[in-house]
């Protein structure tokens, strides 16, 4: 690839056909920092440390942990999250799910984090669900975290980030390496899309990190709508092994406009370690 920051930023809409043919839509979040939980980064590190650690399930061949923080609120939001909003079906794929509980009345979000941290190599997420057409209330995104909040994170999201006339619904952000004085980059996109199934990636090397989303469940590079890489230099980017994330969560802990429920469904995470980097 050229060492220049390179941005493809489509915007398709394909016709009704084959299912997997389709890419579900995706909503991404614009620059918005600080800004976007109200009280600073996502503050995953807290959950990582208060979560209760005993509720875990199996996907993709990986053991990861289901956030869950009982009756207490955290970030990113805050919000409520709960171990019964994440599950593996018999098909083998996770479903994430924000739910209105019927007795308390409060919304529940879903988040699992892998149980090991990966390197250098290929992150892949094969999605279903109309994630370009979320409520504007709703986020839900795939990424890398040591849990240093505002440092070592690299993010796939999808929100309008409780603007319901924000056009962009698409985000890649890239957070510097700990110790570094740069900022986050970010790049915003709009996409409007048909189908029910989309590829993301998350593909890191010592000195770049590159962002792919796809039409359909592949594994090839056909249908791309959106890409954007980072270098170091100029840019700052973690060498620092980090766990994967997936999460359904709500903008500032506001409710869906809509008052309806929300589900994601991951049918397949994949890492394929890098082949040219040396182990982090």
């Amino acid at each position: 690839m050229k060492r220049t920051s390179t941005i493809l930023l489509l915007l398709l809409i394909f016709a009704a056909c084959k299912k997997d043919e389709n890419v579900s839509p995706t909503d991404l979040s614009p620059t918005e920092n600080l800004k976007r939980t109200g009280m600073g980064e996502m503050n995953l590190g807290e959950m990582n440390l208060k979560a209760t650690p005993t509720h875990t399930l199996s996907f993709s061949g990986y053991t990861w942990t289901i956030t869950d923080f009982g009756t207490s609120t955290h970030g990113p939001g805050p919000n409520y999250w709960s171990s019964s909003n994440a599950y593996v079906d018999a098909n083998g794929y996770l479903h994430l799910e924000l739910t209105k509980n019927t007795k308390t009345k409060i919304w529940q979000c879903a988040q699992v984090v892998l149980n090991q941290s990966l390197g250098y190599g290929t992150y892949q997420w094969q999605v279903e669900g109309r994630i370009d057409q979320l409520d504007p209330n709703v986020v839900f995104a795939m990424f890398n975290y040591s849990g240093n909040d505002g440092y070592d994170e690299m993010d796939i999201e999808y929100s309008k980030w409780g603007n319901a006339k924000n056009k962009t619904n698409l985000d890649f952000n890239l957070y510097p390496a700990t110790g570094s004085s740069q900022t986050n980059s970010e790049i915003t996109a709009s996409v409007i899309l048909t189908g029910t199934y989309t590829t993301h990636r998350l593909i890191r090397s010592g000195n770049e990190v590159d962002f792919q989303s796809l039409m359909g469940f592949q594994d090839g590079n056909t249908n791309l709508y959106a890409a954007k890489s980072w270098y170091n230099p100029p840019t700052s980017i973690s060498t620092l092994n980090m766990p994967a994330y997936i999460n359904l969560w709500l903008y500032q802990g506001k409710a869906p406009s809509n008052g309806k429920n929300v589900e994601v469904i991951v049918h397949n995470f994949k890492f394929t370690p890098s082949t040219n980097s040396s182990t982090l």
